[in-house]
């Protein structure tokens, strides 16, 4: 299917009465063609306010990456030094673990050993308390006799 030159003229021709008939309000801003300066200025300032704001907002979303990143960096470090101080804990627990099974725990089973002596030697000594005032008794008794 291909367009005769008449037809892409009258296309054209009637794509642009189309355009003006459509927005006779709206003004085209062609360098050459005559315009308000008043608009001009105006567009001019939203044109500058618009690229003020939109710069803003990149570097209030920039700043605020770079923000992001401070603090991951920061938890990085801190949950580095956590790790690392977690892993001297354990191992300083498991040294105490092992010191007290060594050292510590055959002490306190000597200690136990000892206290049980230490009951047996007084029930015993209590029981020979009771004998020897037995025996007194009995001796004041003879002597009496």
């Amino acid at each position: 299917m291909s367009l005769s030159t008449e037809d892409i003229e009258k296309w054209t021709r009637d794509g642009r009465n189309k355009e003006l008939q459509m927005s006779p309000s709206c003004s085209s801003f062609e360098v050459l063609d005559p315009h308000d300066p008043v608009i001009s200025r105006l567009a001019t300032q939203l044109f500058k306010k618009t690229t003020d704001y939109l710069q803003a907002e990149m570097v209030a979303g920039q700043e605020h990456y770079m923000l992001l990143e401070e603090i991951n960096r920061l938890a990085i470090t801190k949950y580095a030094d956590l790790r690392s101080l977690a892993a001297n804990l354990n191992k300083t627990l498991n040294e105490y673990n092992e010191m007290y099974a060594q050292q510590i725990q055959p002490l306190l089973q000597q200690i136990d050993q000892i206290e049980v002596q230490v009951s047996k030697f007084e029930v015993n000594a209590y029981r020979l308390d009771s004998y020897t005032k037995q025996l007194k008794a009995r001796f004041k008794e003879l002597e009496e006799k």
